[in-house]
């Protein structure tokens, strides 16, 4: 039979209200009575109903987190960062996968506030008045992770994207290229791609050259990228992703082009994915563990409406040389 509060009072002789407290750290009890109830929750095998829980204190202590690509390696190591410090606050979490789709992503939201999740940690390409819609009907802390709200409505962990992509161009012209060309997903998509693209223009002295992959994967981007380098004198390449980065390498080394001597090559993340290709890749190194783990200590402060002194934190970046330039 399924052991209830009920049960639990009994053995540790106590109220039921006592050992709802002692479960919910709401009020302070006595050791010696504590411990009557936590050896009676341990020798009775309880659980606690998280749901009705829930339903009691308004709290589930549960964060969904909305992610674009569950398989991608950034977002593991993101998500990794959120979980850690989510145990530490005693957060469970709720990992779901939009696969980027903006009609899937609201759906989400939805799905999130029907189950009465805490907050929201958000992924996502780009925001839409969709998006924004679904958040201020759900009224639950969101938090953007690794990614940005433009006109800053909502609360975000991020990198400075224009002048990252500002120092992957001057580090490119550095070493000698004169053509860079930027491998991303087409204008419009994502919001961070399309400010790094602004910040190498910034930096490039001839016309930036977009190489475009409408699903940003390694097998769609390898064709692409040959046809520029059969077409053009590009001699630097900077690619959205370690996997763009990889295609990048793997297509320059098919049409005979040896990086780092004909083509350099530089990408964004540093995945292990960059060190695994020959000649491992130069990267803008993203702290991906630490968007997770920062996002999450930001939502835990508004959750429990503590003082923040910046809605919007801009951790930083670095460049990681390796052969590929």
């Amino acid at each position: 039979m399924t052991v209830t509060i009920y049960d639990v009072a009994r053995e540790a002789k106590v109220s039921m209200a006592t050992v709802s407290r002692v479960l919910n750290g709401t009020a302070v009890v006595k050791e010696d009575t504590k411990k009557r109830v936590q050896d009676a929750i341990a020798k009775l095998g309880y659980r606690p109903n998280a749901v009705a829980r829930g339903l009691a204190s308004k709290k589930t202590r549960t964060i969904g987190v909305i992610v674009p690509d569950v398989s991608a390696a950034f977002v593991a190591e993101v998500v990794r960062g959120i979980e850690d410090i989510a145990t530490m606050y005693e957060y469970h979490i709720i990992l779901t996968n939009s696969d980027g789709e903006i009609e899937r992503e609201v759906d989400l939201i939805g799905t999130m506030w029907e189950k009465q999740v805490d907050g929201i940690i958000y992924m996502t390409n780009k925001l839409s008045q969709e998006h924004i819609a679904a958040f201020e009907a759900a009224q639950i802390p969101v938090v953007l992770c690794a990614t940005e709200d433009p006109e800053r409505r909502i609360p975000s962990v991020n990198i400075d994207n224009r002048q990252s992509g500002y120092d992957a161009g001057e580090y490119l012209l550095s070493r000698g290229c004169s053509s860079l060309a930027y491998v991303t997903t087409p204008l419009g998509v994502s919001v961070v791609a399309d400010r790094r693209g602004e910040g190498l223009e910034r930096s490039a002295k001839q016309p930036l050259i977009r190489i475009e992959i409408p699903d940003a994967h390694y097998h769609s981007a390898l064709p692409i990228i040959k046809e520029i380098f059969e077409s053009t004198k590009v001699d630097g390449i900077v690619a959205a992703s370690d996997e763009l980065g990889l295609a990048a390498i793997h297509a320059a080394q098919d049409l005979g082009r040896p990086v780092p001597a004909s083509v350099k090559v530089m990408s964004f993340d540093n995945t292990r994915l960059a060190e695994m290709v020959r000649p491992e890749m130069t990267v803008i190194a993203q702290p991906m563990y630490d968007f997770g783990a920062v996002s999450m200590r930001l939502l835990t402060k508004l959750l429990k409406d503590e003082p923040v002194d910046n809605y919007s934190v801009t951790l930083l970046h670095n460049i990681v040389e390796r052969q590929s330039t």
